[in-house]
């Protein structure tokens, strides 16, 4: 099994044993096609709690656990580079993925 295969059961996993997801309901974790910029991973499921704020917490609560989860797989978050990101590049001298080592 890869990484991300391996990332992906984690997912279910924590998901299914998350105790503000709601088991009986539509549960989803899936790859979807490459992109450009990546691999998209859906996560498709629904709360327990119907209220809009509690619900807005447990989706934050659930990516705040996956973003900082998701290096220990080998894996990186990919997101569009900001204008301060090409702001920093351009005033460093550096082009776009130089100046990085890789281990």
């Amino acid at each position: 099994m890869t990484n991300l295969g391996t990332f992906r059961a984690y997912l279910v996993s924590y998901l299914r044993n998350h105790p503000m997801i709601n088991q009986d309901m539509t549960f989803l974790v899936r790859q979807l096609p490459p992109a450009a910029d990546g691999l998209p991973i859906e996560i498709y499921v629904f709360s327990d709690d119907k209220r809009w704020a509690a619900y807005e917490d447990i989706r934050s609560d659930i990516f705040d656990h996956i973003l900082a989860v998701t290096p220990e797989f080998g894996l990186r978050v990919y997101q569009h580079p900001s204008g301060k990101d090409v702001q920093e590049v351009a005033s460093s001298g550096q082009g776009l993925g130089q100046g990085q080592q890789s281990a």
